[in-house]
């Protein structure tokens, strides 16, 4: 497969998005494992939040029923980058629209489970999550900041210079027994342009130590230059894929410019589901204006076959993405991001 030209990327300025831009030339992106089977992604719109998430899900009942009632217990990983901005983590309500699609439909205990970057508990509290245990509470529904909890396996990325460095990551999202949902949002990035359902899960993923993480912090080896941290994104999916459930996209209100923590709000009014991660963020971009091949990690990892990528090869139920496009403003930085279309530096 060949990535579309730069020119593709600069031709669909929008809202100030991309006229002022030069992006590098595409590069070849040889499917290394080819990935042949459709996938089927839900976009739902609507004026409720809780009801577009449980609907986005209810579409998608006959792919995500029998995958649930093989697990013992159910995990939703929310996405909290800075507990004190309420745009920046995921809704409560988007929460409580997944436990309405789950709880008719399973009977075991259920975990809300994140490794922020900051205080994950600080997060919960301020996001009001202990809302999903007061209205579900014959679903046991515990609360585990995954920092602490301090359960890992330990996995090898790279680092600034090309060389192997171990990461810890959660054990908890790699238990074969739990059915994990990823409640991920619709942000621009400060480092790989655009964040939805894979960033969530695999940023999400690497602990640091408890507290405010001072000793440690192993997301932060994730960071080290475009090319790099793409890769390291990659290769971590395609360890962590096999123990994904369902992934759903909270953008009912998403977040452009300087995300994933200090963008400003897009009034986006969507959901999406699907047990097909790539594809739901493929989908997802295409609600967002952003090019696809404009994303490092989503473009490894459909080279890497990890799910389908190929918008042609996703059935989308429900309204046509561009019917409900928003051109999403980039970060500010995105210039720097784009870098990893370039050559890595000689030297």
């Amino acid at each position: 497969m060949q990535l579309a030209g730069a020119g593709a990327l600069a031709g669909t300025a929008g809202r100030g998005l991309f006229g002022q831009q030069q992006y590098p030339a595409a590069v070849p992106a040889p499917n290394i494992y080819p990935y042949t089977k459709r996938a089927t992604v839900s976009l739902v719109q609507g004026e409720e939040r809780r009801k577009n998430v449980y609907n986005a899900l209810l579409a998608i009942d006959d792919q995500v029923r029998p995958l649930l009632q093989a697990k013992k217990y159910v995990v939703l990983k929310p996405n909290i980058v800075q507990p004190t901005i309420p745009l920046a983590g995921t809704h409560a309500d988007a929460l409580l629209g997944i436990m309405d699609y789950v709880a008719p439909r399973f009977k075991g205990p259920v975990m809300i489970a994140e490794a922020s970057a900051h205080d994950t508990l600080q997060g919960y509290d301020l996001n009001h999550y202990g809302r999903v245990g007061t209205e579900f509470k014959s679903h046991q529904v515990s609360m585990v900041d995954l920092n602490r909890e301090g359960k890992y396996e330990i996995f090898s990325i790279v680092d600034a210079n090309i060389r192997p460095t171990p990461v810890r990551l959660a054990a908890r999202l790699l238990d074969p027994d739990a059915f994990v949902i990823c409640s991920a949002m619709l942000k621009t990035h400060n480092a790989v342009v655009a964040t939805m359902s894979v960033k969530n899960m695999v940023i999400g993923t690497p602990l640091h130590s408890p507290g405010d993480g001072s000793e440690w912090h192993d997301k932060h080896k994730y960071h080290v230059g475009p090319h790099q941290m793409n890769y390291n994104m990659a290769i971590s999916a395609a360890h962590e894929r096999p123990h994904w459930g369902v992934a759903v996209i909270d953008g009912y209100e998403g977040m452009e410019g300087n995300g994933p923590s200090e963008g400003t709000p897009v009034p986006s009014r969507i959901a999406l589901a699907s047990t097909d991660f790539f594809a739901a963020d493929r989908v997802a971009l295409e609600t967002m204006g952003i090019p696809p091949y404009a994303v490092g990690y989503l473009q490894y990892g459909s080279q890497l076959g990890l799910g389908q990528y190929d918008l042609a090869k996703i059935d989308v139920i429900g309204p046509k993405p561009e019917t409900v496009k928003r051109t999403y403003r980039l970060h500010d930085q995105v210039q720097q991001q784009l870098n990893w279309l370039r050559d890595l530096p000689k030297g």
